[in-house]
């Protein structure tokens, strides 16, 4: 038996063996810093447990892959800072005071409820804000 041994496992094949394990190894260690990495980036609280999980072979680094968050945390920002933009635009429109509906500056009655609420200037017929003493547009003095 030990002379078939011999025979099947050439210095060769030994080398090639001794490749893929080598391979392997170095697969295993690349997917657990993959994971360290990638949790990170993610901003995944507790990525520490990510790199516990991970070196568990296979199994560790199926359950991150299912399990981590969806996206990245600069993505994440991103986006926060999108609708935070976009809440800053629209408030600078206003609401209809009766029915809530967005008002465009330059509107001077809601289009949905037909509530005024802007006036006009008598001159230029321009949407003027109530404060307003004297007309932007045209220099009219406003009572």
């Amino acid at each position: 038996m030990s002379d078939l041994l011999d025979q099947l496992i050439t210095p060769e094949v030994r080398m090639v063996l001794y490749l893929m394990v080598a391979c392997i190894v170095m697969l295993y260690i690349l997917s657990i810093v993959y994971v360290i990495r990638d949790a990170q980036r993610r901003g995944a609280e507790p990525w520490w447990l990510w790199a516990i999980i991970s070196v568990i072979p296979i199994v560790g680094l199926l359950a991150y892959v299912i399990l981590r968050p969806s996206s990245y945390l600069v993505d994440r920002e991103e986006q926060d800072l999108d609708i935070a933009l976009r809440e800053h635009q629209l408030s600078h429109y206003g609401i209809c005071p009766k029915c809530g509906a967005p008002i465009d500056r330059d509107f001077v009655v809601c289009p949905i409820c037909n509530t005024q609420v802007r006036n006009v200037c008598p001159t230029c017929h321009r949407p003027l804000n109530a404060d307003w003493k004297v007309c932007p547009y045209c220099r009219t003095r406003i009572q």
